[in-house]
C-alpha cells in the first residue's frame, strides 16, 4: 500500500470522526435546548401559583408556598407518538370532581413505547372550543399511572397538546401538570377516563402538592 493510499484513508477516518463529532454536538445542543424549554415551562407554571393576583391556592397554602415540586427532568419520558384520528367519535359528557359535565369528543389515540411496552392514550377536544380560533387546535390529555397517589396527585395529571400537521406528535410527560382541584377543592376538574390509566410509573412532571 503506497503512501498516497494511506493518506487518503487517514483523511477518510478524520472526515468520519469529524462528522460523528458534529452529530454528537448537535444532539447534545438539541437536548440542552429541550431541557431549557421544559425548565422554562415548569418555572412559569410555578410562578403562576406565586403570583397573588393569579394564584388558586388557599390562603393557608399560599402563605408558605415556595414553589411546585417536580420530578427530575427525564428526556426518556419525552416520546414521539403516532396519532390515529377518530373522526367518527361521538361527543360525551366527561365526569368531573363536581356535578359539572363538560362535553368532550375523542380526537384520536396516541400509540407510543415506554419501558419496553406498547402503550395507548386517548386524546380529547372540548367541543365548546371548536368554533373559537384560539382553542380550535387544542387537545386535552388526562391520564393516571402508577405514581397517582404514590408521589403524584391521586386524581391524575394533564398534558396540553396541539393538533399536529402529520401523523406524529411529541408527548412530553415532563410537562404534565396537576388539575386545579389538586390545590383547591372548590375547582371542578375532569377525571381521567379509565382507558387512560397507564400500567407504568411516569416519574416526570409535577408531583403531588403538599397542603399545609
Amino acid at each position: 500500500m503506497n503512501s498516497i493510499t494511506l493518506f487518503r484513508k487517514f483523511l477518510m477516518v478524520c472526515f468520519v470522526a469529524l462528522m460523528l463529532f458534529q452529530v454528537s454536538m448537535s444532539s447534545a445542543q438539541n437536548q440542552d435546548r429541550i431541557i431549557q424549554e421544559i425548565q422554562a415551562y415548569q418555572t412559569s407554571l410555578s410562578n403562576e401559583f406565586s403570583d397573588p393576583d393569579k394564584t388558586i391556592l388557599k390562603p393557608e397554602d399560599f402563605a408558605t408556598f415556595e414553589g411546585l415540586s417536580f420530578y427530575p427532568i427525564d428526556l426518556s419520558l419525552r416520546v414521539t407518538a403516532r396519532i390515529e384520528r377518530t373522526p367518527e367519535a361521538i361527543p360525551f359528557l366527561m365526569p368531573t370532581t363536581t356535578d359539572r359535565l363538560p362535553q368532550y369528543v375523542m380526537y384520536g389515540r396516541l400509540f407510543f413505547s415506554l419501558f419496553g411496552q406498547e402503550l395507548t392514550l386517548a386524546v380529547y377536544q372540548n367541543t365548546q372550543g371548536h368554533g373559537d380560533p384560539e382553542y380550535a387546535n387544542d387537545l386535552f390529555l388526562p391520564f393516571t399511572d402508577w405514581t397517582s397517589g404514590d408521589g403524584a396527585y391521586g386524581g391524575g395529571r394533564y398534558i396540553d397538546l396541539l393538533i399536529p400537521d402529520g401523523d406524529f406528535i411529541v408527548l412530553d410527560f415532563n410537562q404534565s401538570y396537576n388539575p386545579y382541584c389538586a390545590y383547591n377543592e372548590r375547582y371542578s376538574c375532569p377525571i381521567p377516563p379509565q382507558e387512560n390509566d397507564l400500567p407504568v410509573r411516569i416519574e416526570a412532571g409535577v408531583k403531588a402538592f403538599d397542603h399545609h
